[in-house]
C-alpha cells in the first residue's frame, strides 16, 4: 500500500489559503500582536522538554485551521500511519521507511515483508552494547594489546554528518575516546587525521551501505594502507577495522573477513535517517551506550507525540505547515537553521542534507513535473557568531527567508553571566526581526537605522542539551519534513538527484586516470585538457 497521489494545489484547501494569504500579506505582525494580546499563548506548544513559540509568524487561527484541513486533505494521518507500519512508502525504491522502528524499545516483534525483523534489530543493539562497553573497558585492544584510543569514522552523507553533528553536539557527555571523521575525498582531510595518530591504538569504523561509495572507499583503503605500513600482517586489520555495510563479499575483500567486526544495515533504513542504528556505533563509542540509549529514548517520545497529538499541537506538523504556508504562499523558499548553543554547531550543516536531499524534488508520485514549489533551501550557523556575519542580510537585505532559533534554558557550563547574555541575544534577534525599528522621523541622517521588522521566527527552547532532548530535536526535524513531503506529493525517502553526478564522475575518471580521447562538451573537454597540461599551465 502507497501514500496516495493527491497534487495539493488541486485541493480547495489550496484555493483558500492562496486568498487567506492575499488577507494576511496586509497584517504586519506588530499588527497582529497589538491585535490580540493573548497570541503567544495561542501559538506555542510545550512537549516534554521542549517549547515552541511560533507567534512571530503571519498566521491567525483561521491559518491554522485551513492549514490542518489541507493536511487532512492530503491524507497525512493515513501516511504516517503507513510509515509506522512499515508500508511501502519509499515507493520509487519498493522500500518500506523504518528508522523509527529502530527507537522504539517497547515492542519485540515487528513484521516487515513476512518476517518478524525484531530479533535482527535487537542483535543489533546488544552488538552496538557489548563493543562499545569492550572498547571503552580495555577488553578489545590493538594489535600490540595497547588500549583503543582514537575512533576515526569513515563515511560521507549520512554515514557522516550524522554522527559527527550528534558526537560535537553531546561532547559534554563524551568518553575517553578520541573521535575524528573523514569523508572529503581530498586527501587532506584523511591526512590531517591519521598524521597525528598511533595505528597500535587506532580503530577505523568504515561505514557504506554498499561499500562501493566511491569517497568512502577511497579513504578505507588509504587508512588500510597507513595501517599495514606499520602493522604489516593483514590479520591484524581484524583488531583495527569495524565495517557497517550489507555488502558482505565487499567487505570480506577488503580484509574484514569477522562477523565481530560487520555491523548490519537495512534497506528499510535510509543514509541520512541512519544514526538510530548501526552508523549511530560512533555516537556510542563517544558517549556510552547508556547515554546512546537515552538519545533513542528521546526521538521515540517525538514520534509518539507526532502520531498521536491533533494536528493543532502537534509539533513537528505545526512546523511543517508553516514552512508551507511561506514556500507555497509567500514565495519564501530559504530557511534558516539558528542553534543559540555552540554544540549545536553542525545542526544546520546536518539540516541541509536531512531536508534538502529528502525534499528537493521537482516530479510528483504520480511521475509528473511539479507546478508548486517543494523543499527550501537551507543555511544557518550558530549564535551568537552568525550576529555578525549574515544577520546584517536578514534585518536590512532585500530577501525573505523563514528560521528557526534554538536554545536552552539550563546552560551545560553554568559561568558568570554568559547564559545571561546568550539569552538576552536570541531574544533580542527575534523581537528586531519580527517589530525592526522604523521610528526615523523621515530624517535622511538616521535612515539607515531604518529596520522594517515584519521577518517572522520561530523560537524552539529546551530545557537542557542532553542525549534525550537532542533525540527528539532532531525526531521533530524528521517529522516535520516528512510531513512536508506528504503535502507535496512527493517521495521524500529517495535521492535520485545524487546519482547523476556519481555516474558522469566515473567516466570523467577514467579518462584522467588512462590519458585517453573524450567526448564531453567544450568546456569539460577544455578543463579536462587543463588537468593534462597542468605541469605547464602556471
Amino acid at each position: 500500500m502507497t501514500l496516495k497521489n493527491i497534487n495539493p494545489s488541486k485541493t480547495n484547501d489550496w484555493v483558500m489559503l492562496k486568498k487567506h494569504a492575499n488577507i494576511i500579506k496586509h497584517y504586519t505582525l506588530k499588527k497582529l500582536f497589538k491585535k490580540d494580546i493573548n497570541r503567544f499563548n495561542k501559538f506555542s506548544i510545550k512537549f516534554n522538554d521542549i517549547f515552541l513559540d511560533f507567534s512571530k509568524n503571519h498566521i491567525v487561527e483561521d491559518t491554522l485551521l485551513l492549514l490542518c484541513n489541507l493536511a487532512e486533505s492530503c491524507c497525512l494521518r493515513q501516511a504516517i500511519k503507513k510509515m509506522f507500519l512499515g508500508n511501502k512508502i519509499n515507493k520509487t525504491e519498493n522500500r518500506g521507511v523504518l528508522h523509527t522502528l529502530l527507537r522504539n524499545k517497547y515492542i519485540n516483534s515487528f513484521v516487515y515483508q513476512k518476517r518478524n525483523i525484531y530479533p535482527e534489530i535487537n542483535n543489533l543493539f546488544n552488538k552496538i552494547k557489548n563493543f562499545t562497553n569492550d572498547i571503552l573497558r580495555g577488553h578489545w585492544t590493538g594489535y600490540t594489546n595497547k588500549k583503543i584510543t582514537d575512533i576515526v569514522n569513515i563515511g560521507i552523507g549520512g554515514s557522516d554528518l550524522g554522527p559527527s553533528m550528534v558526537t560535537e553536539a553531546l561532547k559534554y557527555y563524551k568518553t575517553d575516546l578520541n573521535i575524528h571523521f573523514v569523508s572529503n575525498i581530498d586527501y587532506s582531510n584523511i591526512f590531517h587525521v591519521i598524521d597525528s595518530l598511533n595505528p597500535e591504538t587506532t580503530l577505523f569504523i568504515v561505514s557504506s551501505k554498499t561499500f562501493t561509495t566511491e569517497e568512502t572507499m577511497t579513504n578505507a583503503d588509504t587508512a588500510k594502507k597507513w595501517f599495514l605500513k606499520y602493522a604489516v600482517d593483514k590479520k591484524y586489520i581484524l583488531k583495527h577495522f569495524i565495517a557497517i555495510s550489507t555488502n558482505l563479499e565487499a567487505v570480506k575483500k577488503f580484509g574484514i573477513e569477522s562477523k565481530n567486526n560487520i555491523f548490519q544495515f537495512w534497506d528499510w533504513v535510509g543514509g541520512r535517517f541512519s544514526i538510530w542504528g548501526a552508523i549511530g556505533l560512533t555516537i556510542s563509542l563517544s558517549i556510552g551506550f547508556k547515554n546512546f540509549t537515552n538519545f533513542l529514548t528521546g526521538a521515540y517520545d517525538m514520534d509518539c507525540h507526532f502520531k498521536t497529538s491533533d494536528f493543532r499541537y502537534n509539533i513537528p506538523v505545526i512546523l511543517a505547515l508553516i514552512n508551507i504556508w511561506y514556500i507555497n504562499f509567500f514565495n519564501i523558499n530559504v530557511h534558516l537553521i539558528l542553534p543559540y548553543n555552540n554544540y549545536l554547531k553542525l545542526l544546520p550543516d546536518y539540516m541541509q542534507q536531512l531536508d534538502m536531499e529528502s525534499n528537493g524534488k521537482y516530479i510528483d508520485r504520480n511521475g509528473n513535473f511539479l507546478d508548486y514549489r517543494t523543499g527550501p533551501l537551507i543555511f544557518g550557523g550558530v549564535g551568537t557568531n552568525v550576529q555578525h556575519s549574515f544577520f546584517q542580510y536578514l534585518h536590512q537585505g532585500t530577501s525573505l527567508c523563514t528560521s528557526d532559533f534554538l536554545i536552552s534554558l539550563f546552560p551545560l557550563h553554568d559561568f558568570g553571566d554568559h547564559d545571561i547574555k546568550l539569552f538576552s541575544n536570541f531574544l533580542a534577534q527575534t523581537r528586531a526581526l519580527a517589530f525592526g525599528n522604523t521610528n526615523v522621523n523621515n530624517n535622511k541622517k538616521f535612515i539607515f537605522n531604518y529596520y522594517s521588522g515584519n521577518k517572522c521566527s520561530n523560537s524552539i527552547i529546551f530545557k537542557k542539551l542532553t542525549p534525550y532532548v537532542l533525540g527528539s530535536i532532531i525526531s521533530m526535524y524528521e517529522h516535520k519534513i516528512f510531513t512536508q513531503g506528504v503535502i507535496w506529493n512527493i517521495f521524500s525517502f529517495d535521492q535520485w538527484g545524487v546519482e547523476l553526478g556519481k555516474r558522469i564522475s566515473k567516466d570523467i575518471f577514467n579518462v584522467l586516470k588512462n590519458n585517453i580521447s573524450n567526448n564531453f562538451d567544450s568546456s569539460t573537454n577544455g578543463l579536462i585538457n587543463i588537468f593534462f597540461r597542468k605541469n605547464s599551465l602556471f
